[in-house]
């Protein structure tokens, strides 16, 4: 099992797929009014204005007489290309857990597209403090581009969690019943977690699919389709959580039994730093926050 990460292309094919996928979303009435354009002349219309208006590449006419233009197209053929490339060539960082089948790898590659989508949060967040603080210029966009990403972080985040078995579990029964009767507790949990995932989307199929033919809006200046574009994606990850859920009780059917200690929630290296900075006899020249102890003329240690 490939147990190196970190490599370059596993940072650039997160950022092409985020960046197609970003391209994709915003020209996404484009694609609407090709393929799928609604009966309804004032929803036409409302969607066609909405397209004109945020046409990154007004320029560029669209292709075989469409709204959609060749740099709409490479974007959403970068998509399925670039999320192939990214489950290839993820690799499981040493310190993630070990079940790798195919649902894994995907699970990990969309943890770092999530992990990715923090960095831009941020970023956004650093340009938005500089404008408005330094330069006495805010932005329109900053504020809902941020809650819209925390929004895909937050949904995203949960999958990665669930692949790498870190959601929050509650132990105290479960580590003191024979692995048979852990086996029924892992069957009953994944059983709840695919009915739920069931009728979330059973119920919220309608509602997320008519925001999305609508492309609704967030109703501000910058106006992002917040609502079209979460709406869905809840269903769509929701289904993986279900998913995965089943893979891991596939992974872990026979797996030895895992007791839980307090020692768990212990980092091993921030206790070994600890025992290097205040030595064997339990004083050295750094405290137990790695800073030197200052040993002034005639002052105390």
């Amino acid at each position: 099992m490939q147990e190196r990460s970190g490599s370059l292309i596993e940072w650039l094919v997160p950022l092409g797929f985020i960046f197609c996928s970003g391209w994709v979303i915003w020209h996404m009435p484009a694609f609407t009014l090709d393929f799928a354009p609604p009966d309804d002349p004032s929803q036409f219309d409302k969607l066609s204005a909405l397209f004109q208006r945020n046409d990154v590449t007004p320029g560029l006419g669209g292709l075989f007489g469409g709204f959609a233009d060749a740099v709409d197209w490479l974007a959403m053929l970068g998509l399925p290309l670039f999320a192939i490339l990214g489950v290839i060539t993820v690799r499981r960082a040493p310190m993630e857990f070990e079940s790798w089948r195919p649902a894994d790898r995907l699970a990990v590659f969309i943890g770092r597209i999530t992990m990715m989508l923090v960095v831009v949060l941020c970023c956004v967040m650093l340009y938005e403090v500089f404008v408005r603080y330094v330069l006495n210029a805010a932005t329109l966009w900053a504020n809902e581009l941020s809650l819209w990403l925390a929004g895909f972080i937050f949904l995203c985040a949960g999958l990665y969690a669930m692949q790498q078995r870190s959601h929050i579990r509650i132990f105290l029964l479960y580590d003191y019943c024979p692995r048979s009767v852990q086996r029924l507790f892992d069957c009953i949990s994944t059983f709840l977690i695919v009915v739920f995932a069931f009728f979330l989307v059973f119920g919220g199929y309608g509602e997320a699919f008519d925001k999305f033919y609508r492309w609704e809006t967030f109703g501000t200046a910058f106006d992002p389709p917040i609502p079209a574009t979460i709406k869905p994606a809840v269903l769509i990850v929701i289904s993986l959580v279900a998913l995965q859920a089943v893979v891991n009780l596939i992974s872990d059917w026979n797996a030895e039994p895992v007791i839980h200690t307090a020692a768990d929630d212990i980092d091993e290296d921030e206790l070994r730093r600890m025992r290097e900075a205040v030595g064997d006899s339990g004083v050295g020249d750094k405290d137990v926050t790695r800073s030197a102890v200052q040993h002034g003329a005639g002052g105390k240690d």
